[in-house]
């Protein structure tokens, strides 16, 4: 059997129409909240520095389902997208910008028969949650599984990684990858020498207390094309004082986090929340840019909030605040009149997980 890195070309060559197996291979990849560190994961950066990011994952999924068919057709279906696109094993995929992330695990992994796949996300595209990593993740599982490789938790995150970012030559971090394959509160450490994962043993009530005080507020769909990671690159490259205060600040501020996590201070993890969200701002000033992350997050702290976090790397998509049962109330109100929508979120532990369904009938349409 060949291995978990066969390219399209190898797998066309031993190609060949089979019968189906009647098993379907689902994979749900869960999205998460990133705390402190975004930014300091990019290669640029650690393999000078080091890089460190806090992260939690959410009850929010990426989903992938695969199907055998007994033809030699590979179609990839986005059943919240619309998206559809077919092409034969011995043809190979266009990449135009249409489900390029599923073309490009279909042909890294390689299949032998023809599939259908079929994926959706809980989250709107660009949502800054980690949705893309998370697809690509559970792509990368089920395709797996289908294809019979048993990889660890570390293998997954790095093919996802290098399809994601080595092939398609997508911009961004490394830490999405690694936070949707191990699950729940994570310390992740990026070197020159690899990715270390620390998991985070959190009380119970620390973790309930958290999530009470969480609101994940959607400011509007992200802006795409708009270059932020390669501003934010150019800008370190440059030696721009405050990009690099800024990112020192958001590396240290990770441990800090931590210990404050494990020692159960919440109000001063919402302070040192905010702090990081300067320490955003000062790495890399564009990351507010036409959208209304400011004037929210202002809003909220005078309505109650005391920190928050810009999800991603900007430019729209979510705002997570840090706020007093209590006072949520009206800081919901108070963020809703100036056109924002409040979406519920619960942290979890869950890892990737990726299972086979009972047999069912493969499609040749």
């Amino acid at each position: 059997m060949t291995s978990p890195t066969t390219t399209l070309s190898e797998s066309r060559r031993s190609a060949t129409m089979v019968a189906p197996n009647c098993e379907s291979v689902h994979a749900a990849a869960p999205l998460r909240l990133s705390f402190a560190g975004g930014g300091t994961d990019f290669p640029h950066y650690f393999r000078e520095h080091g890089g460190a990011v806090l992260s939690a994952t959410v009850n929010l999924y990426a989903l992938v389902t695969l199907y055998q068919r007994a033809d030699d057709l590979v179609k990839l279906r986005s059943l919240d997208m619309g998206e559809v696109v077919s092409y034969g094993i011995g043809e190979g995929p266009r990449y135009n910008g249409v489900l390029d992330l599923l073309k490009a695990t279909i042909g890294r992994i390689g299949v032998e028969c023809g599939v259908d796949v079929d994926v959706r996300s809980d989250a709107p595209a660009g949502s800054g949650l980690g949705g893309s990593s998370a697809l690509v993740a559970a792509c990368v599982a089920a395709v797996a599984a289908f294809r019979g490789f048993e990889l660890t938790k570390h293998e997954l995150a790095r093919l996802a990684y290098v399809i994601e970012r080595e092939d398609l030559e997508i911009p961004g971090g490394m830490q999405d990858q690694y936070a949707t394959a191990f699950g729940g509160f994570n310390v992740i450490e990026f070197s020159a020498n690899g990715v270390e994962v620390e998991p985070l043993s959190l009380r119970a009530e620390t973790v309930e207390g958290l999530q009470a005080r969480l609101m994940l507020c959607y400011m509007g769909r992200a802006r795409t094309n708009t270059g932020l990671i390669d501003r934010q690159v150019k800008l370190y490259k440059e030696g721009r004082q405050e990009t690099l205060l800024g990112m020192k600040r958001l590396r240290e501020a990770v441990y800090s986090m931590r210990q404050t996590l494990l020692a159960g201070d919440l109000d001063q993890f919402g302070l040192q929340l905010h702090e990081a969200y300067v320490s955003k701002k000062m790495m890399n000033p564009h990351v507010v840019e036409g959208t209304p992350a400011d004037i929210l997050y202002e809003r909220a702290r005078e309505l109650g909030a005391i920190g928050g976090k810009i999800c991603g790397a900007g430019g729209g998509g979510y705002l997570m605040l840090y706020c007093d049962p209590r006072l949520q109330p009206r800081v919901q109100l108070g963020l809703e009149s100036l056109g924002a929508t409040f979406a519920p979120i619960a942290l979890q532990e869950a890892a990737l997980r990726v299972w086979k369904a009972a047999p069912a009938w493969a499609t040749t349409a």
